[in-house]
């Protein structure tokens, strides 16, 4: 009779998983090691030549000023509220590019495949030629040869009446917000959170109901209610010029408006080729039964097409995302006062502490870097295809 098979379970120092859980430990061991290392030993060689070292300079006075600012800042204040005001500016720059950019993407992304063939070969002549000219160029084509050119101020171009246009910027009427402002904000957040619950209600209980009209009015009905209780608690300052520049409303920059313009448009042209690269990966069939079903195409791109594109659009979009992001940094060129023009240029220069801002920028660009990438994920879980 043949002996039965038995296991005998190796000893703990023998397990594969035990070496590669000590072959991890000792690599981290060493980037930490080398880290630490190389740490200590600048800030050995700072101490060697009398520089100082740690941020005791953070709540010194900066000495400088910051002409856009979206928090109040004067040359009084301390370097780590110029640290904030860059954040904040290269923050507003990212946001603002990422809007813009991905809607003018997907734009000229289903462009590019219009049967009309002017659009298809104009949004093809756009793409070839934006993505292969340098960013930085671009910067410099939208700031010195489009907006330095403009007529002065007292020759600036008036927009209604209500806007100028100049060599120094887009003067816009700025809001004022009135103290029922905040009851406003309350009545719109309490109809959006109606919304969502509405939504979801009648997904459940009545699937063939058109849900946007009851959506509609929920949202807008606490918003409205509180309109006529308290009226419009906004105002509106109006830009009016005296002596040698305007006065009051909200002024956008030339350089802000560079930036923008020029990391929109560039980025857009990446994203225009996602958008079409995505919508050729559905099949040509999917498209073949909406319009057996009378779907127009304009619905069938939204409802049909789009959707189903999105899981091949989100992971490149992503990469586009944190590309721009990281070019805003270009701002110095042209003296924007965004992160790095103002901290790792301008602090930097005052105090001489290099590790510690360098160290700073790098940790603040790694930080919004993980929170787009973590967010996009998140969004691309939600549209991913679910296996059964």
């Amino acid at each position: 009779m043949p002996r039965p098979l038995t296991y005998h379970r190796p000893p703990f120092w023998r397990r594969p998983q035990l070496r590669a859980w000590l072959l991890q430990a000792l690599l981290l061991a060493a980037v930490l090691g080398g880290i630490a290392y190389l740490f200590d030993n600048a800030l050995a060689n700072l101490a060697r030549q009398g520089i100082a070292s740690g941020f005791g300079f953070w709540n010194e006075r900066a000495g400088f000023g910051i002409d856009v600012s979206l928090i109040a800042y004067d040359a009084s204040s301390s370097y780590g509220r110029a640290f904030l005001v860059g954040l904040l500016n290269t923050l507003l720059l990212s946001a603002l590019g990422i809007v813009f950019a991905t809607l003018l993407g997907f734009v000229i992304g289903v462009a590019r495949l219009s049967s009309n063939w002017l659009i298809r070969q104009w949004a093809a002549v756009y793409i070839e030629t934006i993505r292969n000219v340098p960013l930085l160029l671009q910067i410099f084509f939208w700031y010195f040869a489009v907006l330095r050119p403009l007529p002065q101020p007292r020759e600036a171009i008036e927009l209604f009446g209500l806007a100028f246009l100049s060599n120094r910027g887009l003067v816009v009427p700025r809001p004022l917000l009135e103290p029922g402002f905040g009851w406003l904000l309350a009545a719109l957040a309490a109809g959006l959170i109606g919304c969502l619950l509405l939504r979801g209600l009648l997904r459940r209980r009545a699937p063939g109901l058109r849900r946007w009209p009851w959506m509609l009015a929920l949202l807008l009905g606490p918003a409205a209610l509180v309109l006529l209780i308290t009226g419009l608690p906004l105002g509106w300052e109006l830009p009016e010029f005296q002596r040698f520049n305007f006065r009051g409303g909200l002024t956008l920059t030339p350089e802000f408006v560079a930036l923008l313009v020029a990391l929109a448009t560039y980025t857009a042209a990446f994203i225009a080729e996602i958008v079409r690269a995505g919508i050729q990966s559905v099949g040509r069939g999917q498209r073949e039964a909406a319009y057996s079903l009378g779907l127009p195409p304009a619905l069938t791109l939204r409802k049909v097409i789009l959707p189903q594109a999105m899981r091949v659009i989100v992971p490149p979009l992503t990469n586009q995302y944190l590309n721009l992001t990281k070019n805003s940094s270009l701002a110095a060129a042209i003296a924007y006062p965004d992160l790095v023009s103002v901290f790792a240029g301008t602090v930097l220069n005052q105090t001489g502490q290099a590790v510690e801002v360098i160290g700073v920028t790098m940790a603040v660009y790694l930080t919004i870097s993980l929170a787009i990438a973590a967010a996009m994920n998140l969004y691309n879980r939600r549209v991913a295809l679910v296996e059964r």
